[in-house]
Order: C-alpha cells, then structure tokens, then sequence
C-alpha cells in the first residue's frame, strides 16, 4: 500500500460559501421525524445521553460563525478557511447511503429512510482536532447505535467502516492526490453502540452545512477530529480492522484509535495543550477529550501508547 505525503497545513477547513439551505427542504431530505425532533428539542429526552463530566458540561459552545467558517475537509481544501468559499456547487439532495457487509438489512437507502423514527438529541460535544486546536459544537444528531441496531449487523460484525462522497467535479480537493480518496474511517463494533457516538444532521439546530459534512456525518467526541466521516455514502460491517485513510496515510502520525491522548506527542507537535479556537492562550488536553468517565472502559487492557 502507498504511503501519501501529508500536508503541512493543518488538515483541511471549510469555511460556508454563501450557500443557502432552505429549511423546508433540508426537513423532506431528512424525513418528517426528525425535522419534527429539531423543531422540538424535548423529543431528545426520549434517549438522554450518558451524563457527561463537570468539565465537559462547562463548555461554552463556540460561535456558529466559527463553526462554520473554519473546518478540516480536504475534499474540499487543505486550507481551513477556503473550504467554505469552495462548496457552493455541492448538492445534497437526493442523497443515499449504502449498507454493505456483515449486516442482515444490506442495500440502499434514501437519508430519509436511513434516521425515519429515531429521535434527533442535542448534543454539545467538545471536537479536538490533532493540530491542537479545538472547539465546543452543538450538535443535532442521531445516536449511531439506534442506527446500527435497526440495519442488524451480524455476529459476524467487529467493525463498522465510513466513506465519504468521491465526486471531484464537486470536491476540488479530491483533484490531488493528498490522500487516497474516497476518505474511509471506522471504529470498533462497541465503540460505535456507545451513547456518545453519534451520526450528525444539523448544528445549533439548523441544518448541518456542506462544509461540516453534510448531509450525514460521524461524531465520536472523545477521539480527534480526524476520526468523523463526513457526508457518507456507505456504511460497511467488517469482520476484520478496516484500513482507514489517515493510518494508510501516515501510520506513524495517525493511528486507527485516534482516541485524544495527551501522553502520546504527535510526531510533530505536543498534543498536551490545545488553543480553543477564538480564545488566546492554550489549555491542557484532557485524557479522551474529557469524557474519560463514560468511554475509558472501552479500552481496559489496551495500551493506549500503542494503540493511539
């Protein structure tokens, strides 16, 4: 397998091009329910998240501005703040997700009928990106095991692998050989059914823009940023550890955990500080981003300075 040169520039941004989403049609994208769950955030109750540490629940959100002006999506840009100005022409509708693999319900389904009759949670979640930066975003979701749970993965399932859209004519980052396109990442069976993992459709309830990954985009709070596929296409079950994008990359940099890890330095930069964006100065990195209390347990045994 070849081995891609990785940017220098901190991984790729986006920033929102003047591109409007018209809410009426993004809540028919994503079906009835869950326009209905986002319109009426007590509907997140139905399945309340683990409660989250002192720390974590501190948090002031970061501006949505912010939030969506400046992003890593090399589809688009390695450069953090053009993505934005380059997603314009990116549609989102109609939009499907194939389902592949060790799974009983395998075939293609329409976003809509993908989340119909899971209810939407907000989520604030620290994201820690592994250039030490880091932001505090609200999310609207779906918990990714209900997901799971509804396409009955088999025994057989360890793994379940995200890929994103390959479409240079509307990703020019996929134009360069930065990395070895379509971006694929994966987690563990367990680590995908946590509470905490969710599959993402909007932030601070609005509909989730292009350069945040839309439609459809994973979040797993406690690992780096690099860890959340963005506008996926196909959710795969594998028996075996799938090879993913950044570990094919540069497997001495990027590991296939990417758990947030203080202790274990990039090989380029400490990952013991981080600078939230729009604040001065920087703070300490907390061990898993600060939800150690509710995922630790997932990695009882493992050494976490191997398996980073």
């Amino acid at each position: 397998m070849s081995r891609f040169v990785v940017p220098r520039i901190a991984p790729s941004e986006i920033t929102d091009e003047k591109h409007f989403w018209d809410r009426r049609t993004w809540l028919a994208t994503v079906g009835g329910a869950i326009g209905t769950a986002l319109l009426a955030p007590k509907l997140a109750n139905a399945a309340a998240p683990q409660r989250l540490s002192a720390a974590a629940q501190a948090d002031t959100p970061t501006p949505y501005e912010s939030i969506t002006h400046y992003n890593n999506f090399y589809e688009f840009s390695t450069d953090k703040e053009e993505v934005a100005n380059l997603v314009g022409n990116f549609h989102t509708t109609p939009w499907t997700v194939s389902v592949e693999g060790e799974v009983k319900r395998p075939r293609r389904y329409d976003i809509a009928e993908l989340l119909r009759g899971l209810p939407v949670e907000s989520r604030t979640y620290r994201h820690r990106c592994v250039e030490a930066w880091s932001m505090v975003i609200p999310w609207n979701g779906v918990q990714l095991g209900a997901i799971l749970r509804k396409l009955e993965p088999t025994s057989k399932a360890k793994y379940v692998e995200f890929t994103t859209l390959q479409d240079p004519t509307q990703m020019p980052g996929q134009r360069r050989m930065i990395l070895d396109w379509p971006y694929v990442e994966a987690l563990r069976m367990d680590e995908a059914m946590h509470p905490l993992a969710l599959l993402v459709t909007g932030v601070y309830d609005k509909p989730i823009l292009p350069q945040n990954g839309a439609p459809l985009r994973l979040v797993t709070p406690w690992k780096y940023g690099f860890k959340g596929a963005k506008s996926i296409v196909r959710i795969r079950f594998v028996e075996r550890q799938p090879m993913t994008t950044w570990a094919l990359a540069a497997p001495d940099e990027y590991g296939f955990y990417a758990n947030v890890n203080p202790a274990v330095d990039h090989p380029r930069w400490s990952q013991a500080r981080e600078r939230r964006v729009g604040e001065f100065g920087r703070r300490p990195t907390l061990p898993f981003n600060g939800y150690a209390e509710q995922v630790a347990s997932l990695y009882t045994g493992m050494d976490l300075q191997v398996n980073f």
